[in-house]
């Protein structure tokens, strides 16, 4: 194999005449064709990188100019957060007020039921003591006269208690006893009445609205010979 020698340097040709001598030439030579690469490294290997002062004259501008626009930014949602935490305050305390002003109407209202309602029942129990009064200040002439005053007046005061919804509970001697609405205060024995069944009411019981109020008492009847010991 053989070897291309090196091509020898071709002789400049000579100016024309009437023009100065010292025109640079910019024609590159073959040897540098193809290695500018290379020859631009070498050039800027010979200068330092900046540093220090020189470094931040030569940040890009558009760096400083984003930087500027996120602080102004983080500048607004701080001043937005503060004026929405300013409201949210305001909220509560209002809040809070309508609250307060709301649990003293509520309790001023439950007063007033509670007072008006100890009104009612004693509107409705007054006329009875009236006929009670009057009952005491007459004169009977024999005993059945008497009683059949005072049957008037406790008809007057059931009818007092119906109009506040209260109702005798329907519990008659012979019913069998029930621990749901009836206290068993005794026993006693009665042949003629069923084993377990109601032989007499101490107190009656009385419902409110439908649900109980007061519990009958009743003496319970125990027959000897039911079998038990």
């Amino acid at each position: 194999m053989t070897t291309d020698a090196p091509r020898e340097p071709q002789a400049k040709p000579a100016p024309p005449a009437g023009e100065p001598e010292d025109v640079v030439d910019l024609s590159l030579d073959d040897a540098l064709d193809g290695d500018l690469q290379s020859v631009a490294d070498e050039v800027a290997s010979e200068y330092p990188a900046p540093t220090g002062e020189e470094a931040d004259v030569l940040e890009p501008v558009d760096s400083r100019v984003d930087l500027e626009s996120a602080l102004a930014e983080t500048e607004r949602q701080m001043e937005e957060m503060l004026r929405r935490e300013a409201e949210l305050m305001d909220q509560h305390r209002r809040l809070a007020a309508d609250f307060n002003n709301f649990r003293s109407r509520a309790q001023r209202d439950i007063a007033m039921a509670v007072e008006q309602a100890e009104r009612k029942i004693l509107l409705e129990m007054l006329p009875v003591l009236d006929n009670f009064e009057r009952g005491l200040g007459a004169s009977y002439q024999d005993v059945d006269s008497f009683r059949a005053g005072i049957e008037l007046i406790q008809k007057q005061f059931l009818e007092a208690l119906r109009r506040m919804s209260v109702e005798p509970l329907p519990l008659q001697i012979g019913d069998t006893f029930n621990a749901l609405h009836a206290e068993a205060l005794t026993t006693f024995s009665d042949p003629n009445l069923p084993d377990g069944a109601v032989a007499a009411v101490y107190e009656r019981g009385y419902n409110l609205k439908g649900q109980l109020l007061r519990p009958a008492r009743v003496v319970v009847n125990r027959l000897h010979d039911s079998g038990k010991p």
